[in-house]
């Protein structure tokens, strides 16, 4: 007969009891003197710390949701579900921050209308609470917006992903940003011209190919400045022409199809259209434009980048071409 060998955490199958109980007190209640009483590993000594003894220039929390209230340019104001991601700077001699406060920072405003200034306070908040230098936020959200068909009058929501970013240096800068994502559809020129020549020539039909496009901008609005959400929408929009539609009868498909026709264009150029039109607004100091083209004539995309050429401001050197897929 074996021995009865006791299991930690479970009874084992010859009957011996486990060496610990595992119990949930529902009941029990913390009172300030037992909170007082409970570890915590900020208080740890030095050598608590692994690795390298080098500051770290983010750390924080990712993609926990929120219901925030967004104004529109109208005033109305949105109840929206926000994806934020808030980090802060940690210095070397410190094992790492309390990150539940990152959190509690915005429940503690969860109840006001986002504002560029409302994201500063949080920023400065968290800086306070986390007792760090520097301080990143951004706030990721799905955008509805009206639109009506081309010639019917249907109307439908068109839902963008944005993302408001703010930027809190040690040296006290606030700086912000906004990502806009548009979708529109790009017809090809030489295509065009291909068919219309076997059209011309052969008396052919075809069909100049076309496909769904997707345009990331990213931009830095002028401190005291106040760019909208539709603001950045109307100027994708006038850039490109042909967003892509919601609803539509068959007298809207055949104006799209028209609207294509007039407003052709390579990848290269929808990157010069987006500049123009971002360029010449006095509310942005700077930006930076990713377009893809998911050709439906190779197995590969069209892709370009672009952006306004400050000094000292952004780069061309987006290369994640694969998240704009559309």
């Amino acid at each position: 007969m074996s021995k009865k060998k006791a299991m930690y955490l479970h009874r084992s199958a010859n009957g011996a009891a486990p060496r610990i109980t595992r119990t949930y007190d529902r009941k029990f209640a913390v009172d300030a003197a037992y909170r007082e009483t409970l570890p915590d590993m900020m208080e740890a000594a030095y050598d608590a710390i692994q690795g390298a003894h080098v500051p770290i220039q983010q750390v924080g929390v990712s993609n926990f949701k929120l219901p925030l209230k967004f104004r529109t340019k109208k005033s109305e104001v949105l109840t929206l579900e926000a994806s934020i991601t808030g980090t802060v700077s940690l210095e070397a001699d410190l094992k790492g921050i309390n990150m539940s406060r990152i959190v509690r920072s915005f429940y503690d405003h969860k109840d006001e209308v986002f504002t560029g200034e409302w994201m500063g306070k949080i920023l400065c908040a968290y800086l306070k609470n986390v007792k760090s230098k520097d301080a990143r936020l951004k706030v990721g959200f799905s955008y509805p917006m009206l639109h009506q068909s081309l010639r019917s009058g249907l109307e439908g929501y068109q839902f963008y992903e944005v993302a408001f970013e703010g930027v809190l240096t040690r040296s006290g800068e606030y700086r912000r940003f906004i990502h806009f994502d548009f979708v529109y559809s790009s017809a090809c020129p030489c295509s065009a011209e291909l068919a219309e020549h076997a059209r011309d020539t052969r008396g052919v039909y075809s069909v100049p190919h076309s496909q769904r496009s997707k345009a990331r901008v990213v931009l830095e609005e002028v401190p005291g400045k106040k760019i909208w959400i539709e603001d950045v929408q109307a100027l994708c929009q006038a850039a490109l022409q042909t967003e892509t539609q919601v609803m539509v009868k068959r007298e809207d498909e055949q104006a799209f199809a028209e609207l294509n026709g007039a407003h052709l264009k390579f990848v290269e150029d929808a990157a010069r259209l987006l500049y123009r039109e971002f360029d010449t607004d006095k509310r942005i100091k700077d930006f930076r434009i990713a377009c893809s083209h998911l050709e439906s004539l190779h197995s590969h995309d069209a892709v370009s980048v672009i952006c306004k050429g400050v000094k000292g401001g952004f780069s061309a050197d987006f290369m994640d071409f694969a998240s704009l897929v559309c």
